[in-house]
């Protein structure tokens, strides 16, 4: 770092994405982007707005705020766009957490969260799984502290049913619960509909997984309107014009597309159904996931050890170097090819070890 670099970051450790390398063409199961290309309609959408960049794009996202809301079931102030829903996240890390109501989530997790609360100087606590890596509900009841939970959650994809979900919201009516619902397309049930029943859930999607937006960044949250009344505070306060015109188009044309959407989330589920069972013959351990990606280790070989042997022959999956992690690996479900591409390789590396 510079001389210059301020001491309230100097401790940071920022989030580390996954590997994005350019030196050859690898199949990329590390990321959890969808396999599937954006709906024709978004891309469509999106070329007409790219005649007219010149212009800021709407700072209220009218057109789309009007369609995501009668797809999603809300009234128009009861939801808000994002660059990504990593933007919308750390919103919330801002408006809802500080000394007198710090954040709780669970140890394992999406990485981002712990960033999320050092970058705004936030206490935290970070509650552990259970062995099994789920989630325990009775672990937030009445924690008074705002709670961050990925349902389902990430690396592990394990999901909490919906009334799990309403028992931690429920038991905590003086702190915002976020369920942060980045995968809910793969598997499990969102939460949206509790907004009306609870002022202070407040649940975040983005369109990078299940809408195959990943490159394009858009995320939103939807709460009651006076959470979002508090989450545009802080979005017009750091960056009103957050959304790009070609982004906001081509969330348009998908949201007009969802059959397009449902097709595509049938099939990586498909998808995860036929490799899992493929990994389980080959000696492979793994989570129960409701998310586009399996999480497994094998009881004869490191994790490390995997994915290393795996990239050497192009295809690339997420390694953890946590100690709790470090056996198990995380590979995103692509299409029906790159999953039999993986397991025709994954069988040659074991058989070539054991």
């Amino acid at each position: 770092m510079s001389r210059f670099f301020s001491e309230k970051y100097a401790s940071l450790v920022p989030y580390t994405p996954g590997e994005q390398p350019k030196e050859m063409k690898y199949i990329k199961l590390n990321t959890n982007e969808s396999p599937f290309p954006p709906s024709e309609k978004a891309v469509t959408e999106a070329l007409k707005e790219a005649r007219r960049l010149q212009i800021y794009s709407d700072p209220e996202c009218r057109d789309l705020v009007d369609v995501a809301s009668k797809t999603f079931g809300v009234e128009k102030d009861e939801i808000l766009f994002t660059n990504g829903s990593d933007e919308i996240l750390n919103f919330a890390f801002m408006a809802f957490c500080d000394d007198k109501h710090p954040a709780a989530f669970p140890d394992i997790t999406y990485g981002f969260y712990t960033v999320f609360a050092d970058v705004n100087n936030i206490p935290y606590e970070q509650v552990p799984l259970k062995e099994d890596f789920s989630v325990c509900p009775e672990d937030y009841m009445g924690i008074n502290k705002t709670v961050f939970l990925a349902n389902p959650n990430a690396p592990t994809g394990i999901a909490l049913p919906l009334e799990k979900i309403e028992g931690i919201v429920k038991n905590n009516p003086d702190n915002v619960v976020i369920i942060d619902e980045a995968y809910v397309d793969f598997g499990a049930q969102s939460a949206i509909p509790l907004i009306h029943k609870y002022d202070n859930l407040l649940v975040t999607q983005t369109f990078s997984k299940s809408r195959s937006m990943a490159g394009a960044r858009l995320g939103f949250g939807v709460g009651c309107k006076e959470l979002i009344r508090d989450l545009n505070t802080i979005k017009y306060s750091t960056n009103p014009y957050n959304i790009n015109r070609m982004t906001m188009a081509a969330g348009l044309g998908v949201l007009s597309d969802e059959e397009y959407t449902k097709k595509n989330c049938g099939a990586i589920i498909e998808n995860r159904r036929i490799a899992s069972e493929e990994l389980k013959k080959l000696g492979f351990e793994m989570t129960d996931s409701s998310a586009n990606f399996i999480f497994a280790k094998h009881p004869e070989m490191s994790g490390f050890d995997i994915y290393s042997k795996l990239k050497s022959r192009g295809i690339l999956i997420r390694h953890f170097e946590t100690p709790a992690l470090k056996e198990y690996n995380r590979i995103t479900v692509g299409s029906r090819e790159q999953m039999t591409a993986l397991i025709d390789n994954l069988k040659e590396i074991l058989e070539e070890a054991l």
